[in-house]
């Protein structure tokens, strides 16, 4: 009896929690799958410009991890009573928005040029180092600009409305990201094909462009005065540069798998909500642990407590839930379009087992990283979401090929 009562208090004293996460997780699942079928659709651009495939996880990661730690600060602002609705100059809402297109930007630019290093550093064949930046830094500000509007509408809708948007704002602006970012891709890479002197002109003078003015930028605001936008930055691009590398690591792992996957598209098909649904996840655990820290109410001990153990018992409820709708939603899309698939009791099971090894390891990787940043008297919200969603795309990619390769579906 005892137990009943106690899962019983545990659902009644999260009632607020599942209920509007089990919403963000649905309309995050259903837009992932619009980017996943714009991944399905592109295998002939992925063959034609080698190496983009490196790029992808990347800037999709990237969008998340800008702006899902916009959304966290702007969370944990409303929980400790800091927050207004106001874009007077020095405002907490204009600070973050200034420093998170600045750092669109910069990492946009980085991201092109990281990912052609290694990927020459790895043998892996790919386009030119200009048409990297190019397609990095036309999707990504573009994504990036349209993104900031979205999650700044979250913040003032739950902040009017009286929502936790820790459990709404990571879910939605993955998705966001996706839907927005691999169609902008999409549409650059085509335009990186058209191969006539124009274009690859253009492709350069955009590309060079992007880079010095990112480099103007990125110096005037570090030598800027103190404030909340020059910290946000200071802080998060030595993280954000991690993260990319890891990033683009996720996207190794695919690029190597993908003679293979373009045979099976609805696979193709799955890799954007698979990744990203496991970011919104760790994205909710993170922003909630986050302000938890900041409040009081979780301990940075050495082992997990009470508190954490919750929020872990949340995140494989939600997992079970969004992982089984990822490989069910995956089918139906995959016979919509006609794309070759794998039957639906495969897929259910290659996202539910690469989905809990995955979960398993970011809660653990969720919680030291919100509780050292604390220590270290770090804010969590800038450096939480960003290494636990590229820790996330790198070990959910893996464990993906991995779970293919186990259950012989591609």
């Amino acid at each position: 009896m005892k137990g009943r009562e106690r899962v019983g208090k545990f659902f009644s004293r999260n009632r607020g929690t599942f209920y509007l996460g089990f919403l963000a997780l649905m309309i995050s699942s259903i837009g992932d799958l619009f980017a996943g079928a714009t991944l399905g659709f592109m295998t002939d651009t992925l063959e034609l410009l080698p190496g983009l495939m490196v790029l992808i996880p990347t800037a999709i990661g990237m969008r998340g991890n800008i702006f899902g730690a916009l959304g966290s600060r702007l969370g944990t602002s409303m929980h400790v009573g800091t927050f207004e609705l106001s874009l007077r100059k020095g405002s907490i809402i204009r600070q973050n928005m200034q420093a998170s297109l600045t750092l669109t930007l910069i990492m946009s630019v980085l991201m092109g040029v990281m990912a052609k290093i290694i990927s020459e550093a790895f043998g892996v064949t790919s386009i030119s180092v200009w048409e990297f930046i190019f397609i990095s830094v036309f999707g990504g500000v573009l994504a990036g600009v349209l993104l900031l509007a979205i999650t700044i509408l979250i913040a003032r809708i739950g902040f009017n409305r009286g929502w936790d948007i820790d459990n709404v704002s990571a879910p939605i602006i993955t998705a966001a990201g996706d839907i927005l970012t691999l169609p902008m891709l999409f549409v650059a890479g085509l335009f990186v094909l058209w191969g006539n002197d124009m274009s690859a002109v253009t492709v350069e003078i955009v590309a060079i462009s992007s880079v010095v003015i990112g480099l103007i930028i990125g110096i005037m605001t570090f030598r800027g005065k103190a404030g909340e936008g020059r910290r946000i930055f200071v802080h998060s691009v030595p993280a954000l540069i991690i993260c990319t590398l890891l990033d683009i690591g996720a996207g190794l792992t695919i690029e190597q798998q993908l003679t293979s996957l373009v045979m099976v598209p609805a696979i193709l098909v799955m890799i954007p909500p698979f990744l990203e649904d496991a970011n919104s996840l760790g994205g909710i655990l993170t922003s909630r642990l986050s302000s938890m820290l900041h409040m009081g109410t979780l301990e940075p001990k050495k082992l997990p407590g009470a508190a954490a153990l919750e929020n872990f018992a949340i995140i494989y409820i939600f997992a079970a839930y969004v992982f089984t709708l990822v490989g069910v939603s995956t089918y139906v899309v995959a016979q919509l379009l006609d794309l070759s698939s794998p039957p639906l009791l495969d897929l259910v099971a290659l996202s539910l087992l690469a989905g809990m090894i995955t979960v398993t390891i970011l809660n653990l990787i969720s919680y030291y990283v919100a509780t050292v940043a604390f220590r270290y008297a770090l804010d969590p919200d800038d450096h939480s979401i960003p290494f636990t969603s590229s820790s996330i795309d790198f070990i959910g990619a893996g464990a993906l090929m991995v779970c293919i390769v186990l259950l012989g579906i591609a």
